[in-house]
């Protein structure tokens, strides 16, 4: 695990691999260590590169006056030389992550190549109805105060559908186990109500919408919302898996991931 200093912050991530760059951004209670596949497959053609974001893993929390979410990533990735103006990165957002990945086009629209998000939200606000968007609010916001061993059996049947396996479901749980209180309710004051709506129409590089399509977090009518405000976006279900589709299906999930970076590169 290497570290750089981004706005007063230490940020921790991994690197793999030479070509391309690909930027990996988890998700919710995750840190880079969920990659772990990704780093492994795709850095054969691709330098795969999986942060923690702040408040997750080995980075700090994110400390008020820091900046946003999408402004810290371009420091990183001007830090780490994969942002300079010639080179651009392919940015992949899973989840929350997808809020980061959407967060980083509002501010610097210069860094991305492309967009891929996965299991994608423009943010709760953005694509639940209200009540559903105050309710994930909420629970969230109380769970902070319980351990991981009283939240992880809530969260797993949102996460991995029923064909999952006992190992896919274990993973998952341990790096659940791991998630800092302090650094998540942070995350959450700064992003658990963004509205990200408006940004969708500006997208102006090319993007890749890639779901499960048994996810239940984030279901085929939010998929289909994005991908219709999103111009000339491609969507792609991946059958018979869950929210964390690349868990369930990381052969299926890498290889859309090489097709797209491989068509825009």
């Amino acid at each position: 695990m290497d570290t750089v200093e981004v706005a007063g912050l230490r940020i921790a991530y991994q690197r793999a691999g030479s070509g391309p760059p690909l930027v990996l951004l988890h998700g919710a209670y995750e840190d880079s260590r969920v990659w772990e596949r990704q780093l492994q497959d795709l850095s054969d053609e691709f330098t795969v590169v999986a942060w923690d974001t702040p408040g997750c893993g080995g980075s700090d929390d994110l400390a008020e006056g820091a900046g946003s979410l999408g402004e810290i990533l371009a420091g990183f990735l001007r830090e780490l030389g994969l942002a300079d103006g010639v080179r651009k990165p392919h940015v992949l957002g899973l989840s929350f992550g997808s809020g980061v990945a959407l967060d980083l086009w509002k501010t610097h629209p210069e860094v991305p190549a492309t967009l891929i998000l996965a299991s994608a939200y423009a943010g709760w606000a953005g694509s639940l109805p209200p009540e559903e968007a105050d309710r994930r609010y909420r629970q969230a916001s109380a769970e902070l105060d319980k351990s991981p061993s009283e939240i992880i059996p809530a969260w797993l049947p949102t996460l991995l559908s029923e064909q999952a396996t006992e190992e896919m479901k274990s993973r998952v749980a341990r790096l659940f186990e791991d998630f800092r209180p302090t650094g998540m309710r942070a995350l959450l004051a700064a992003s658990g109500r963004v509205d990200y709506r408006p940004v969708l129409p500006t997208i102006t590089v090319p993007t890749l919408l890639l779901y499960g399509a048994l996810d239940v977090r984030s279901p085929r009518a939010v998929a289909d919302e994005l991908h219709r405000q999103i111009p000339g976006s491609e969507l792609f279900f991946l059958p018979d898996v869950g929210h964390l589709s690349f868990v369930e299906a990381p052969e299926a999930f890498d290889a859309e991931v090489r097709r797209w970076v491989r068509a825009h590169g």
